[in-house]
């Protein structure tokens, strides 16, 4: 048995821009599939009891706006999934 497949790549953009004021860190990232862009926009807040280490602060805002993108792809997986099943035959 024979199977006919063809290979493709793709290359999906990320953008994630950091924004750092006082003790809270802002993000918007922008993925770009080529099919379609997805945003987020999150932020972060340094507990008054943790030490000003700006690092930690871009790590868990740039985390949640992953998280969120992640969410967005599976969200656009399930839809176009459902527009593009084969219709019930009765």
């Amino acid at each position: 048995m024979t199977t006919n497949s063809t290979m493709r790549t793709k290359q999906w953009k990320l953008r994630i821009d950091l924004f750092e004021e006082a003790d809270e860190t802002k993000v918007h990232a922008v993925l770009d599939t080529g099919d379609n862009v997805l945003e987020s926009r999150t932020a972060a807040r340094r507990s008054p009891h943790d030490p000003p280490v700006p690092e930690i602060g871009d790590e868990f805002a740039a985390a949640r706006a992953l998280i969120d993108l992640g969410h967005q792809l599976l969200r656009a997986g399930l839809n176009d999934s459902a527009a593009n099943a084969p219709a019930d035959a009765d």
